[in-house]
């Protein structure tokens, strides 16, 4: 593997704008500025010589233990030596009342025990692993490319060198001492150099910033460490310029060593959008589930009445995808993409979803204008139109388009949810007999040409035998009662067909690309979730245990999983999951034990 560190060694840090990924050795390997969907100017996570990464470690052999700090997304990292032991606690910090940079990461070190030699390099490569200009100014090094400069600060950290196209520095930790590492960032604005105290400052704000908001959360069931973990996860991902959620703000970490599945997944997806609001509103962020809420409606209204599969996080649907030659990948996966042709493909399951959001965020209370009440009903017409079409599926396949039963089910959501919004006055009922008369012909065809006799099951899509763990959205959407035949056959063959333990993969069938994947993650959440829905406490809890055992130490997971290994593969954290996660631990909280 050489410098390639496993996936599941990384944690992440952020700050409401953009992402670090800290692995176990103290390497930041990721780092995009200013924002998650900026270019990155640490990628060694992509391409170990060309990428450029930030190093802090012992200069002897060590082990590491880590940790998040309690609540909070600030990670505490413990490095053990021979001669003794130091903590290092990285954070991306938030802005305090000081004159502050528009982005800082902090590097804390603090001396345990004994004396223990330590070193750091960084070496930034500003647009994907190309070059930066490095220089000082006054005795601060500095490293610039166009618009874009980043600082590095060091407090009793030795002396800053810089050669080789890096920047680094030893020095010496014994018990009681600290010293403080920066990285200061600027795109378009004056370089701010911050005083130590002012760095410091924000450091220990930002960890009670963290403490305060998950003491907010309302979750008290089952697995609430869990849940915990994957909300302040979640709150990483969102973009607080916009409140949109990125799916995970990693690119091209692959779905297979040596494979050509690697894709950009640092924007939002619509499908995401319903998922997301329950479980915010479950976990008792109000605030947050509506901003997400009113950023997909204000995103979508600039295509409406057709979806795009996904937006930037500014709101934008242009992410023409293109690959990035001088990279060579994770462990030489190659192709490495930025930007996401599956934008482009028509995904009609993607409208369920979000009139499904729309249905739960009045459900509880909200309300919302005429114009948008005017814009989900145009989507409804478009469903009512166009369901009877082929698409790409929620898996945003590479080959022809299919009748998949998945999509075909979420139009039935859409134009249900629809349906019931008209009949409460949200939405107009001028069109309601029409959405009703097309979602009975929905199910018509779900139940004559997407049904199995032979394997007791709903399949993946019009005349094939073929499986698919998205079927386990049928349950969880109320496309009928989890405890009805079908779906109770339904939710059986996928746990037998697809499932490795507590893994299930995505389905079995051509995608259009070549070689495999690993199991999909979120789908063994999924299972738990149906399970539950249906019934069946005691087994979605033995899934719940076994699937969550699986997570990195920090308690975080990536898209996909190798079953054999447990290694880690895909994007990583991956947003889908930890909404997973929450939704399926509140379905068996409210089952009597």
């Amino acid at each position: 593997m050489g410098r390639y560190v496993p996936i599941r060694d990384y944690a992440v840090i952020g700050d409401g704008r953009t992402v670090a990924l800290v692995a176990r050795d103290g390497a930041i390997d990721w780092l995009c500025l200013p924002n998650m969907d900026s270019p990155s100017v640490f990628a060694a996570i992509l391409d170990a010589e060309r990428g450029g990464s930030f190093e802090l470690c012992p200069t002897e052999r060590y082990e590491t233990t880590r940790r998040y700090r309690p609540g909070t997304n600030v990670l505490e990292t413990t490095f053990t030596t021979t001669s003794g032991s130091v903590r290092v606690t990285d954070a991306m910090t938030l802005p305090d009342a000081n004159l502050g940079p528009l982005r800082e990461l902090a590097r804390r070190v603090e001396g345990l025990s004994g004396r223990v030699a330590m070193r750091w390099r960084a070496t930034p490569r500003f647009d994907y692993g190309r070059r930066a200009r490095l220089e000082r100014r006054g005795e601060i090094p500095v490293a610039s490319h166009g618009a874009d400069g980043v600082a590095f600060g060091s407090w009793d950290a030795g002396a800053p060198e810089i050669r080789d196209g890096g920047v680094s520095g030893r020095f010496e930790m014994a018990a009681g001492r600290r010293a403080l590492l920066g990285v200061i960032a600027t795109c378009n604005e004056p370089l701010v150099f911050p005083p130590r105290a002012h760095v410091e400052a924000r450091l220990d704000a930002t960890a009670a910033f963290w403490e305060r908001w998950s003491g907010q959360l309302t979750y008290a069931g089952p697995w609430r460490d869990a849940v915990v973990r994957s909300a302040l996860a979640l709150k990483l991902l969102v973009f607080a310029p916009s409140g949109a959620i990125t799916a995970a703000p990693t690119t091209s970490l692959p779905e297979a060593i040596g494979g050509e599945r690697n894709w950009d997944y640092r924007y939002c997806w619509i499908r995401d959008s319903s998922f997301t609001i329950e479980a915010l509103l479950q976990l008792g962020c109000r605030q947050e589930a509506t901003s997400f809420f009113w950023w997909f409606m204000h995103a979508t209204r600039l295509t409406s009445p057709r979806l795009r599969v996904l937006y930037r996080l500014d709101g934008g649907a242009h992410v023409p995808e293109r690959v990035l030659d001088h990279l060579s990948g994770y462990r030489d996966s190659r192709p490495v993409r930025i930007g996401n042709a599956a934008a482009d493909q028509l995904q009609l399951d993607t409208f369920g979803e979000l009139l499904d959001a729309a249905f739960g965020y009045v459900r509880r209370g909200a309300r919302i204008d005429r114009d948008t009440m005017n814009q989900l009903a145009e989507l409804a017409d478009f469903v009512a139109d166009h369901w009877r079409e082929p698409d790409a599926g929620i898996w945003e396949v590479r080959m022809e388009p299919q009748h998949f039963t998945e999509s075909k089910a979420m139009c039935w959501v859409a134009l249900d949810r629809a349906a019931q919004l008209a009949e409460t006055g949200h939405l107009s009922g001028r069109r309601r007999q029409r959405w009703l008369t097309e979602a009975a012909a929905i199910r018509a065809f779900i139940d004559n040409h997407c049904w199995s006799e032979r394997l007791g099951s709903y399949v993946r899509y019009a005349g094939r035998e073929e499986l698919d763990a998205s079927l386990l959205m049928m349950p969880i959407m109320r496309y009928d009662e989890p405890t009805s035949p079908r779906l109770a056959g339904t939710i059986e063959a996928v746990r037998r067909e697809l499932g490795r333990g507590a893994l299930v993969y995505r389905y079995t069938g051509e995608d259009g690309l070549a070689g495999a994947e690993g199991v999909f993650v979120c789908c063994s959440f999924w299972l738990a979730e149906a399970l539950a829905l249906a019934g069946r406490r005691d087994d979605a809890a033995r899934s719940m245990d076994a699937a969550l055992a699986l997570a990195n130490d920090v308690g975080l997971f990536s898209e996909e999983l190798d079953p054999a290994s447990g290694e880690f593969l895909g994007n990583f954290p991956q947003g889908l999951v930890h909404l997973a996660i929450i939704s399926a631990a509140a379905a068996i909280a409210r089952l009597p034990s």
